[in-house]
């Protein structure tokens, strides 16, 4: 087990694989090291590239320090990037794309290319009312300890079928997703009203890859598109056939092109 310190404390675990440049991976929701889609796409990367998975805090074997603040998460990848050798690629998928993104920002130059996947933004007062709606209640649940109910909500929040989400509540593997309960709101924050941060993006000035799946819904192109509109140095990049849950095998060589590429 490999861990490295955080500024406030925080330990944060992570694994290392492959030799070359570094690449950091940045899981969404409810993924971590043992639990996502990282480790296979690490395996795959470490081809050609020093690959680094994590457990974001509060999750997988990572300690958590109250109050959580986004500025904390981006502290634990900008300690991970010092043990990297002080710069870094980096990759982020879903809510873990718009953590990037906000780390991009505030890092500089320390993070020297951007790869993101379908950052989850909507549009429209609508969307930014569900969005809220969704805060208030996923709160509500999490003050009263139903991690249970709060994973369940937000299963039904990104369009898991209720049929579904009965059959996984009678797994074994449900404590563990009870566990992670309380970084949903860790990754909510970090969503914002859910809309596109242009500030956000607009102050990531290094070379950015925005990707999406070409299978995906509608909101995730107009997403990826308004992102891409608004970053200076950023191209769009549509993986055919694939959706949010997006095939390792398909994107490791559009990442590895697009990070080894002068």
């Amino acid at each position: 087990m490999n861990k490295v310190i955080s500024k406030d404390g925080t330990r944060i675990v992570y694994e290392k694989i492959g030799t070359g440049l570094p690449v950091i991976l940045v899981d969404g929701a409810m993924c971590y090291r043992a639990s996502g889609p990282m480790r296979p796409l690490a395996s795959l990367l470490s081809k050609w590239f020093t690959v680094y998975t994590y457990d974001r805090r509060g999750r997988g074997e990572s300690s958590d320090t109250q109050p959580y603040k986004i500025k904390r998460e981006i502290e634990d990848l900008e300690a991970l990037i010092g043990e990297a050798g002080d710069t870094a690629f980096v990759y982020g998928i879903s809510s873990g794309a718009v953590l990037a993104l906000k780390a991009a920002g505030a890092l500089g130059s320390k993070i020297q290319k951007l790869a993101l996947y379908e950052p989850p933004f909507t549009f429209g007062e609508d969307a930014r009312v569900a969005s809220e709606s969704y805060t208030n209640s996923l709160n509500e649940l999490l003050s009263a300890g139903r991690n249970g109910d709060a994973v369940e909500l937000f299963m039904k929040n990104v369009g898991i079928p209720e049929k579904v989400i009965v059959g996984m509540r009678q797994s074994p593997m449900w404590s563990q997703s009870e566990a992670l309960a309380p970084t949903l709101a860790y990754d909510d924050a970090i969503m914002g009203d859910g809309t596109v941060p242009i500030d956000d993006a607009k102050a990531v000035a290094i070379p950015a890859l925005v990707l999406d799946g070409g299978s995906s819904p509608l909101f995730m192109h107009e997403a990826a598109d308004s992102l891409n509109e608004s970053m200076p140095s950023a191209r769009r990049y549509t993986v055919k056939e694939q959706t949010h849950d997006v095939d390792p095998e398909v994107l490791a060589p559009i990442l590895q092109e697009f990070f080894k590429e002068d």
